[in-house]
């Protein structure tokens, strides 16, 4: 049985204080949680949230990372520094990093490879944009992303990675995926998987659906059978809507 994951991604959201607010708000209301809580926030807040969540049952993430450990980098954050702030994943190949800054599937799979060498879960982020939904190829298009982001991923590293699905056209846009559209994407995610490692991997990796997730139709997405949590963005940017993500 995967143990769902709900991750929160903040984006280019919350100061410092406003950081350390939201995470003391969030606390207690997802406590109890029956599932893997984690939350993204700016790299510039992770060694205030890190303080914030130590003892609790939230883990760190990253909405980024550069490959190389260290080097002429301007404004890049590395895998090691990530791992020295208390990161424990980092969401890697997100839309909005391929379409603003021309991250390939190659440089996602490059990354995906660091992550893992340095210890940390990647979340992978796969999806169709609006047109190449309307042509029909999302099952195909999702299918080469997975593909390309876990060349030379191990199977036993495969199992601990976590693949997000996120339609390019839903993503802050307040549309969303039918439930049964989502899980059969997942579905053909996870297929894939098989036919690269074998079932037992394809049944270990957890596969998210992101793209406008939020506390009215959670319930309805994680009912699916392949669906294993949620990349949330705006919902995640206050305690309580997230926490009812969470609880759901």
């Amino acid at each position: 049985m995967r143990r769902p994951i709900i991750a929160g991604n903040w984006k280019m959201n919350k100061t410092e204080s406003e950081t350390i607010e939201l995470l003391t708000d969030l606390i207690p209301l997802v406590k109890d949680a029956d599932v893997d809580v984690v939350v993204c926030p700016s790299f510039i807040n992770l060694l205030a949230a890190k303080k914030v969540l130590e003892g609790t049952n939230v883990k760190l993430g990253a909405q980024n990372m550069h490959f190389e450990d260290q080097g002429a980098y301007t404004g890049e954050v590395s895998p090691v520094m990530l791992k020295t702030s208390g990161v424990e994943y980092v969401i890697l190949g997100h839309s909005e990093r391929r379409q603003y800054f021309k991250e390939t599937d190659k440089l996602v799979n490059t990354k995906v490879l660091a992550a893992i060498d340095h210890g940390l879960i990647p979340i992978i982020c796969v999806g169709e944009t609006l047109e190449q939904r309307e042509q029909g190829i999302t099952q195909e298009l999702v299918a080469l992303q997975t593909k390309v982001a876990l060349n030379d991923v191990s199977s036993e590293d495969a199992k601990k990675v976590v693949i997000a699905y996120e339609p390019v056209w839903a993503i802050g846009t307040g549309k969303t995926s039918s439930a049964e559209d989502a899980n059969d994407v997942i579905a053909a995610i996870r297929q894939t998987i098989a036919d690269v490692y074998n079932k037992e991997v394809a049944d270990a990796i957890r596969i998210q659906y992101g793209g406008s997730a939020n506390p009215g139709n959670i319930s309805e997405l994680m009912s699916m059978p392949q669906i294993d949590g949620g990349l949330i963005g705006g919902a995640s940017l206050t305690a309580e809507d997230f926490a009812k993500i969470v609880n759901f």
